[in-house]
């Protein structure tokens, strides 16, 4: 199992420590470090900043928003910076959730999501391929445009850029159980936002590819008291839970249900619709923010790793505040 880092995105501004945290990963043998974007900072621009000041560790999205750019946008952006990093690029992307695509993003959220994500990856990999014009007679990205409210001029265009690698990674952030088998057949792997190692049935995984990567993103801080520093992962679950979708529709919510936390999953949906987001992250349990994450002593988290490593994750995107924690994976993972 590889360790990676993630960054998240930032919040007030930009975030404290990232290069630092980044170049002290990659001087501790991580494989790679990864941006998010959510309605603030983009994922790409701090990659590539990156980039910059390091010159081996991989470079990933976790995640790009698929609403936030076209296909053809996001393969410029990733064939660009996968030429300036020599070779690092990783694109990983998500569909998001209806609050964002359409609140943000000004668009509708597609009516048939798997077939907008299908349709969205094999535009990216045909740019990225470069083996002839994009052309794809799709429902929701079809190349040329050829809509009744279109000029009709548009024609199949191939990037000017030859690309560095077609089989740059492609990998995608999925919840649902659709999502995730669909993923499983047209990506090179999958970023699960939690995953619980001891709830690997909740996920319904399908057979995978040799070489796919399973790469769910875990908090870790090393210290002596469990319950304090379980207080962060808590407060992201609340928020994702509570905040990141409508109460008929949240993706994360359902996931936490699916993992055996139904009834809470709700409860913290309605407090934090009622404002009450203190209590909403109270009622997240602990035991569940525990089993998605790595907190603690040294001696837990070594055994708490074992776990992770038994399952099918080949990958392990660590949130540390510090770089002790990152220290302490890297001589647990050796």
């Amino acid at each position: 199992m590889r360790l990676g880092l993630a960054l998240g995105y930032w919040g007030r501004g930009p975030g404290t420590g990232h290069l630092e945290l980044a170049r002290e990963a990659e001087r501790l043998g991580y494989h790679s470090v990864w941006t998010a974007e959510a309605w603030g900072s983009d994922a790409f621009t701090p990659l590539t900043w990156i980039a910059a000041h390091t010159s081996r560790i991989r470079l990933g999205t976790a995640i790009a928003q698929m609403a936030a750019r076209t296909p053809t946008a996001t393969a410029m952006h990733a064939l660009t910076l996968d030429h300036l990093s020599g070779g690092r690029m990783m694109l990983g992307l998500g569909l998001s959730g209806p609050q964002v695509v359409e609140g943000w993003y000004g668009r509708p959220f597609p009516a048939s999501p798997l077939t907008a994500t299908r349709e969205y990856v094999d535009v990216v990999r045909q740019v990225l391929r470069r083996e002839g014009p994009v052309v794809l007679d799709g429902r929701f990205h079809p190349h040329p445009y050829a809509g009744e409210d279109g000029t009709g001029l548009g024609r199949p265009l191939k990037p000017i850029t030859h690309p560095l690698r077609a089989d740059l990674p492609v990998l995608l952030g999925a919840e649902g159980p659709g999502n995730v088998a669909q993923t499983a057949r047209i990506a090179d792997g999958w970023l699960p936002l939690y995953w619980s190692p001891l709830r690997p049935g909740a996920y319904d995984l399908p057979d995978l590819p040799t070489g796919f990567m399973v790469a769910p993103m875990a908090r870790a801080q090393v210290c002596d008291d469990v319950a304090e520093g379980l207080l962060p992962v808590k407060a992201m679950l609340g928020f994702y839970i509570g905040g990141m979708g409508h109460a008929t529709r949240n993706f994360h919510a359902d996931l936490m249900a699916r993992m055996g936390y139904e009834a809470e999953a709700r409860r913290v949906q309605e407090l934090f619709a009622r404002g009450r987001r203190e209590e909403a992250v109270r009622a997240v349990p602990d035991a569940f923010a525990d089993e998605i994450s790595l907190t603690g002593p040294r001696g837990r988290i070594a055994e708490r790793l074992e776990l992770w490593r038994a399952g099918p994750v080949t990958d392990l995107l660590v949130t540390a505040p510090d770089p002790a924690t990152l220290r302490v994976l890297a001589e647990l993972n050796a």
